[in-house]
């Protein structure tokens, strides 16, 4: 596939895109862009989400992971699905009651103002160290595709990309976001589905013979309780995976700005359940078509990549197969980059302007407006920074970089939330940010020491840890009338 091509259609997309947000988002308010004014239909919102929980770590690494932890992710996946339940009936009526335009607010609510300010840095630095790795990896396949060959800088890809994701979301908000997630749903099955389609006819298999082989691969092994001490045993991934979707999504301003767009509790209830179940269908899909890759590989005589990362790429742009892979894996690739980028890019820009800011606080619809404008591209400008920092320093599977990150800034976010709730007990305030930085510190100083003393490697399920050294942390700080 041409670099002529590529261009052609990543353009092609963007003014899809464009004017689906324009349109979307043409009238919006800023409670439009904060929550979308509450008017978004359960089922438009469940066949967003859809979407909006693919990334392009997705739409990469998964296919590529299979290589070697087979289909290990599922046992997450079902893990994610229980985590769903929890979000669904637990905390969704609990941030309805409290009508909050951010997450974050509930803290104040709960603890105080300081509890409210370490709940939003952490999202900060969690949603921007994320984001920015779902970016970095479109934009390491949009330079091995087009920049390279032409000569240009990686710093000019990411400045490029992050432009375009500020000029599509810096009206609409969260009000555009519902519309082009919807969009990139469509193109991401699309893609998916027919790339699965094109790869069986290039390897001259029916459904039958498909099943077969993907059924006899040993990349397809699903469960591993073998070995307690790996990062791929049963019980470890799955626990991980419900405390995960639980920080990840349910605790998550990007993420649930969308369910929270609903008019009632009750049609973000549904539209959870449903996302939950799509889920596990799309992701078993793509560890399907990570199989076939590299079946395709190993029969085409191709040579694997330095990265499993570019598996898809290689095999959809250079691998013999019909230029349409090609455009398929670029259509579906740049949907869930822009989407993804998009909604991040409005969640920070929600997050600090009520969290740390409070300018909903403190400012009439005029001022509020302007701010939240300034702090759109500031928060441009500092992902497409992260990006660059991610291109010179990332060497790992960026579907595990993702969880690693989100294990250590996720977990003291998981840990307030999960204190507050399940307790009625009051806390010190002022000492909650101490709190919230010491857990991460431990968990890293005790996932070293268990690996030196006993070679057990502490995986996924770190976020467990976390939240647990920060519930500790709150104990110790009650308010001294506490018993």
């Amino acid at each position: 596939m041409s670099p002529a091509a590529v261009i052609a259609t990543v353009l092609g997309y963007i003014a899809v895109l464009f004017a689906v947000a324009w349109a979307s988002g043409r009238r919006a308010d800023n409670a439009g862009f904060f929550t979308g004014n509450r008017r978004t239909p359960w089922y438009m919102a469940a066949f967003a989400m859809i979407g909006a929980a693919m990334s392009g770590v997705t739409f990469i690494s998964v296919p590529g992971s299979v290589a070697v932890d087979a289909f290990s992710y599922m046992q997450m996946v079902l893990g994610f699905t229980v985590g769903q339940l929890a979000v669904a009936f637990v905390l969704i009526p609990t941030f309805y009651r409290l009508r909050v335009v951010s997450l974050y607010e509930y803290l104040d609510d709960r603890f105080g103002v300081a509890a409210h300010r370490t709940g939003a840095w952490f999202f900060f630095v969690s949603k921007m160290l994320g984001a920015a790795l779902r970016v970095y990896v479109v934009c390491a396949v949009m330079q091995l595709l087009v920049f390279d060959h032409f000569g240009l800088p990686l710093w000019l890809n990411a400045v490029v990309t992050m432009a375009l994701v500020w000029l599509y979301t810096q009206q609409g908000g969260v009000k555009s976001l519902i519309w082009t997630d919807t969009l990139k749903t469509v193109c991401l099955l699309l893609s998916l589905v027919l790339t699965i389609l094109f790869v069986m006819r290039g390897l001259n298999l029916t459904l039958t013979d498909t099943v077969r082989e993907v059924a006899a691969s040993p990349l397809s092994r699903i469960f591993f309780f073998d070995d307690p001490a790996s990062d791929r045993y049963f019980w470890k991934m799955f626990f991980a995976g419900i405390v995960l979707l639980v920080a990840m999504t349910g605790l998550d301003q990007d993420m649930m700005q969308r369910n929270l767009s609903c008019p009632t509790p009750r049609d973000s209830q549904k539209n959870i359940l449903l996302t939950a179940a799509s889920q596990i269908v799309v992701i078993f899909l793509f560890l399907v078509l990570g199989v076939l890759l590299y079946l395709y590989m190993e029969r085409a005589g191709l040579a694997a990549p330095a990265k499993s990362d570019q598996v898809f790429s290689l095999v959809a742009v250079n691998g013999g197969l019909p230029l349409s892979v090609g455009i398929l894996f670029i259509i579906g690739l740049i949907s869930s980059t822009y989407s993804a980028a998009g909604s991040a890019l409005t969640a920070l820009t929600t997050s600090f302007t009520v969290d740390i800011l409070s300018a909903t606080r403190r400012c009439d619809e005029r001022g509020l407006t302007r701010i939240r404008r300034a702090v759109h591209v500031a928060m441009a400008a500092g992902m497409a920074g992260v990006i660059l920092a991610f291109g010179y320093l990332a060497d790992d599977s960026v579907i595990n970089l993702v969880y690693k990150v989100a294990s250590y800034t996720y977990g003291p976010i998981l840990g307030l939330f999960l204190f507050g709730i399940c307790t009625r007990r009051r806390v010190r305030d002022r000492w909650i940010p101490l709190v919230a930085v010491a857990a991460p510190l431990l968990s890293a100083a005790l996932q070293y020491a268990v690996r030196a003393a006993w070679g057990y490697q502490i995986g996924f399920e770190l976020l467990i840890y976390n939240a647990a050294f920060t519930v500790a942390g709150m104990l110790l700080v009650l308010e001294r009338n506490e018993k």
